[in-house]
């Protein structure tokens, strides 16, 4: 369980933040230049590996955590969204900033209750 919480720490305070600050200030890379998009892919490589990885996990412990079954797949796919987005742009910020806000508010609930952090 602990795991757990630290790989919730580690996406809702750095890669969440770090999407968020790509997205406002970072570079907009285009999809159909093919060395920008395998660069992007390796770059997201790890971040997707970790997202997997929270959700099996998450899962697992879904009966010890304030969240649904269907709240951690939704979690996870838009964490998945928000990084491409963060790379390529290609939504408007308003939508950004909804997946941002339902993501942190899933992660937060996890990392707020007290059972889940106790044990």
């Amino acid at each position: 369980m602990d795991s757990f919480i630290e790989l919730t720490k580690q996406l809702r305070f750095q890669l969440l933040e770090d999407c968020l600050k790509r997205y406002e200030d970072g570079y907009k890379f285009n999809r159909k230049i093919y060395d920008e998009f395998y660069q992007v892919k390796d770059e997201s490589l790890s971040q997707f590996e970790q997202i997997e990885q929270w959700e099996d996990d998450a899962n697992a412990v879904v009966h010890r955590i304030p969240l649904f079954p269907n709240q951690i797949k939704n979690t996870k796919d838009n964490l998945e969204i928000m990084i491409l987005h963060s790379y390529f742009h290609d939504v408007r910020k308003k939508r950004f900033m909804e997946l941002y806000q339902s993501v942190m508010y899933n992660l937060d609930l996890i990392l707020n209750d007290a059972h889940v952090t106790d044990q």
